[in-house]
């Protein structure tokens, strides 16, 4: 997956690079950046940086790893948050891009970074997470690089309130527990219910449907549409709706934020089965609506369920017309759901 939210202490992750968040006289500091001289051997580290002498503020330079899994890391100086009047945006998104640049520079193939300027220099953390998120999606739309963004706690993952309260409300408005509905539904949560043959109208008059959601009933799509394509396995009617959106295939697996090899593997077997969260990251990536998202995950044996979050979540930025894989993601670590992509 070019883009990984993982939880995990930096000093342990084992990639080419990982990011200090450093001062710009690159002295052993607190926080990460003292968790990293300490994990790499002070002495040394401090040495090296000592002969570079110094990093202004957005730039970014590398040394080695010395003790730690990465055999190098990279030094970029975040901006102090001033209230946000400062440039603080623009420099704290310059971390990011100068960092990606000297690790493509270096031939790296994977970086992992902390949330920069969100410790003690006291960067907002959602937007801290929006920059950061932003940043480092635009580089990898453009180009090939595993990336990380390392978060040590939950607490240090901060969605933003409006958007956190806006998913919360979708999912307890929508959420159905699993087997809520007597034998009586036959099957709503298995969406037998959008084919108007299916309904039990004496079953619909009677109550027993008064709280499930009315697009259930709702017939969006005509009998051709649906068996149309019957035949098709899910790598074919992929490539036919990457066609039809006019996308390339680069374009296509880079917003599904999946890496190329999982793309030639899914494009030269029309059998090939993804998995659900490659699946709908395909769907994410070609903007596709409600039901031709639900109609691509059929191909793959898969459907959306409202006793599931991760499924609700899902339908929530769909209806919500927002179409970014990263944002996206964002919104299913903070929920610890599964993240999309391969």
């Amino acid at each position: 997956m070019p883009l990984s939210i993982v939880r995990n202490d930096i000093t342990k992750m084992s990639v080419d690079v990982i990011v200090n968040a450093a001062n710009i006289a690159l002295k052993m500091g607190e926080g990460v950046c003292g968790a990293v001289f300490s994990a790499a051997g002070a002495d040394k580290l401090q040495a090296e940086c000592d002969s570079i002498g110094k990093c202004n503020v957005g730039e970014a330079v590398i040394t080695g790893g010395y003790k730690l899994p990465a055999k190098h890391i990279i030094h970029t100086v975040g901006p102090i948050w001033r209230g946000g009047n400062s440039h603080e945006a623009q420099l704290l998104s310059n971390c990011y891009a100068n960092s990606l640049l000297l690790a493509q520079q270096y031939g790296f193939k994977s970086i992992a970074f902390p949330l920069i300027s969100s410790g003690i220099y006291g960067y907002p953390k959602d937007k801290a997470l929006k920059i950061a998120i932003s940043s480092i999606g635009e580089f990898i739309l453009e180009n090939d690089m595993t990336v990380y963004l390392v978060v040590y706690d939950k607490s240090s993952f901060v969605l933003s309130e409006k958007l956190f309260a806006s998913i919360e409300k979708y999912i307890d408005d929508n959420y159905v527990e699993e087997h809520q509905y007597n034998h009586r539904t036959r099957g709503i949560e298995s969406y037998e219910y959008n084919r108007p043959e299916n309904i039990d109208f004496e079953l619909i008059t009677s109550g027993v449907f008064e709280s499930v959601p009315t697009h259930f009933f709702k017939a969006k799509r005509s009998l051709e549409d649906v068996v149309a394509q019957l035949d098709e396995t899910f790598p074919q009617m992929l490539l036919r709706l990457i066609d039809e959106k006019g996308m390339s295939d680069v374009q296509t697996y880079k917003k599904a934020n999946i890496d190329r090899k999982l793309f030639s593997k899914i494009r030269s077997d029309k059998d090939y089965n993804p998995s659900k969260v490659t699946a709908i990251a395909f769907s994410i990536a070609l903007e596709l609506n409600l039901d031709e998202t639900k109609d691509l995950l059929t191909k793959a044996g898969y459907t959306l369920s409202h006793s599931n979050k991760f499924d609700l979540i899902i339908e929530f930025f769909i209806e919500e017309g927002n179409y970014n894989i990263f944002e996206i993601n964002e919104a299913l670590f903070l929920f610890e759901q599964s993240l999309l992509g391969a």
